[in-house]
């Protein structure tokens, strides 16, 4: 991992807040506005298995999936910072997920963000890939 940013801590802690709203250790609907707030109007999604998503099809998905993975656990590693400018950057990790009964899963994404001029930070758009068995 690179010097730590605050585009790392914005991934990790957007992880957190996903872990506990599908987990459903947060299921206060603030809680799912709290998280979708974290993501631009203009928001777009490349899934691991191929689909496309919007701002309005996250919204979606997050809406209904609250509290659907009980016992969720996430992993970041291997965060890198791509590029960085003053309008946003490119983040690239490595997610690792498990849950009771399931098999554990990886990824790697791939996320850019935008700055508001206000200096928040928002993710613009996300790119994930599967990580095949006994892959990197």
């Amino acid at each position: 991992m690179n010097a730590a940013t605050p585009y790392f801590d914005d991934v990790l802690a957007t992880h957190v807040l996903i872990r506990e709203w599908l987990g459903g250790e947060a299921a206060a609907p603030e809680s799912c506005a709290n998280l979708l707030a974290r993501f631009s109007p203009d928001f777009t999604m490349i899934s691991p298995g191929g689909k496309q998503l919007d701002a309005a099809g996250l919204t979606a998905f997050f809406g209904a999936a609250g509290g659907s993975r009980p016992g969720l656990q996430m992993h970041i590693a291997d965060l890198v910072l791509i590029q960085e400018s003053a309008a946003g950057a490119t983040v690239s990790y490595r997610e690792l997920q498990s849950m009771p009964g399931a098999e554990n899963t990886q990824r790697l994404s791939t996320v850019v963000y935008e700055k508001t001029p206000g200096g928040a930070l928002l993710w613009r758009h996300l790119h994930e890939t599967w990580v095949a068995p006994g892959g990197v």
